[in-house]
């Protein structure tokens, strides 16, 4: 059986012979051949944000100046504390052999000072950093910063040769030292470029590159209290607030948010009414939970144009095909393949995981699993099953109600042949849906099978472990429309025709 991974031109459709479905094998057929997967560390402790303190412009002045007065700290004292902070955080995410090429781009005031410090940290943490320092100041704690990375050969490059090279796309993390919460009105040359080629890296970013850009305080060119008022779509993977997060830290919507600044004295706190979390064990950063419990009011509008008959295939197969190489090529669609899979076992009760989509045809949706897991179980006593993809960038949704069979030996065969070692590897060693003592259990046993199989260039298939397809009878595709009057079209299964290519009923359903 051909399964497909891209449309095809023209008119032209894979197609496949298949099998009696009571025989539960099917032919050979192509794998989709896009595997994204991404593992990030995740830090020891979270915070939820909705329950710490921000600070406004004025009041984030005011704390600084009683820093540095009556409690006796030093600006090169709180300097290096947030330095270490950015380092510890950026270390935190991001380890050193995937995004170890780090550019920092310094601006001329305390945020850029931070970045200078954080730079000589990284350095010592086995990054190659970079430093871009457009305008330096001629105060001695800057100069002496910029000694001590000169001391310990950290390049320094010229923002010409930033923006002329493209640097900034080339490197692993960029760490935007720019403009801090002191900062008002519009970005300057050479500023605006460099935040513009930021914002312009971020959005050509492809699924699986190792590309990240991490703020100081506030995003450069943000408004401290509002956020990107501008219009420059400077959105940052990581925000690392220092004190306490800015105002304008409540319209991040990257993926880490950290608070550095393991300094506040009590009085600070009760000052300014500040609620901040405690930092674990000898940490320098916490990380803040940006998820709400309050889900109540969170709401997406839609502004997509409506499915007509005049946009649908007649064959569901040929819809989805389209409409999974909208996802496959959506740079904010990181699984495009991933596909949520319905079972129901013997007591009536429902369960339901993500999968990942291995191929498709005219004659159905293919995934492999562990025969023995709990869902293969629940598949031998009911074959009815339910699937959904929902591509939430796109706004599209397709949903898929049918019956599953096993594949054939041999193309369970085929496809575990074209896995990664490891992740064979890995299928040994867990007997899936198992309870197990710990995870380092589940380690020793990935060590010993790979001991095991160590003097053995193939590792066979084990027998309950293979491939599953299931036969659609109903295909939904759904689509989001303005005041949720969503589009539905489904198609409907006709039995009294043998070719499952023509044997489709298509309906529009009321949203």
């Amino acid at each position: 059986m051909v399964f497909r991974l891209l449309r095809a031109s023209s008119s032209q459709l894979y197609r496949a012979i298949i099998t009696r479905p009571q025989q539960r094998g099917y032919p050979q057929h192509r794998f989709l051949s896009k595997t994204i997967g991404k593992v990030s560390p995740v830090s020891s402790m979270s915070f939820s944000s909705e329950t710490i303190s921000y600070l406004a412009q004025v009041p984030a002045q005011k704390l600084d100046e009683d820093l540095m007065g009556p409690l006796g700290f030093s600006v090169d004292q709180l300097m290096e504390l947030a330095g270490l902070s950015c380092a510890c955080a950026i270390h935190e995410e991001y380890n050193t052999a995937t995004h170890g090429r780090v550019l920092v781009l310094v601006g001329p005031g305390n945020n850029g000072g931070d970045g200078l410090v954080a730079a000589r940290h990284l350095h010592h943490f086995g990054y190659h950093v970079q430093v871009c320092y457009p305008k330096r100041t001629d105060k001695e704690l800057y100069r002496n910063l910029v000694i001590q990375l000169e001391s310990l050969r950290i390049p320094f490059v010229d923002v010409e040769t930033v923006l002329e090279a493209s640097l900034i796309s080339q490197a692993n993390i960029v760490l935007d030292g720019l403009f801090g919460f002191s900062f008002k009105g519009s970005p300057r040359a050479p500023f605006d470029g460099l935040i513009s080629s930021m914002a312009r890296a971020v959005a050509a970013r492809r699924d699986g590159d190792n590309f990240a850009v991490a703020s100081i305080d506030v995003p450069s060119g943000w408004n401290v209290e509002e956020g990107d008022v501008s219009g420059l779509n400077m959105q940052p993977d990581m925000l690392i607030s220092l004190t306490a997060p800015k105002m304008c830290a409540k319209e991040f919507r990257g993926a880490h948010h950290y608070l550095g600044g393991r300094f506040v004295p009590p009085e600070i706190v009760e000052k300014y009414g500040l609620v901040l979390p405690k930092y674990p064990g000898s940490s320098m950063c916490v990380k803040l939970d940006n998820v709400s419990r309050d889900v109540s009011n969170i709401r997406k509008t839609y502004a997509t144009e409506a499915l007509t008959d005049i946009h649908m295939h007649e064959n569901p197969m040929d819809q989805f095909a389209e409409w999974f190489e909208l996802a496959k090529h959506c740079k904010n669609v990181e699984e495009p393949n991933a596909m949520a899979v319905a079972s129901v076992n013997s007591d009536a009760q429902p369960s339901v995981r993500v999968v990942l989509l291995r191929g498709f045809s005219d004659h159905g949706f293919v995934f492999y699993t562990n025969y023995e897991s709990r869902k293969g179980k629940d598949f031998e006593g009911n074959p009815k099953v339910a699937a959904t993809f929902y591509w939430e960038p796109l706004g599209m949704s397709v949903r898929i109600e049918g019956r599953i069979n096993k594949l054939s030996a041999a193309n369970s065969d085929e496809y575990w042949a074209s896995r990664p070692r490891e992740h064979q590897i890995g299928a040994l060693s867990s007997a899936q849906s198992s309870i197990i003592e710990s995870s380092e259990q589940l380690l020793k046993s990935y060590e010993s099978v790979k001991d095991e199989y160590s003097s053995q260039d193939v590792i066979p298939r084990p027998s309950w472990w293979g491939g599953y397809i299931i036969q659609p009878h109903s295909i939904e595709f759904w689509k989001g429309r303005a005041s949720r009057l969503h589009d539905r079209v489904i198609y409907t299964a006709d039995s009294k025709t043998a070719d499952p290519a023509k044997h489709w009923v298509r309906s529009h359903l009321s949203p």
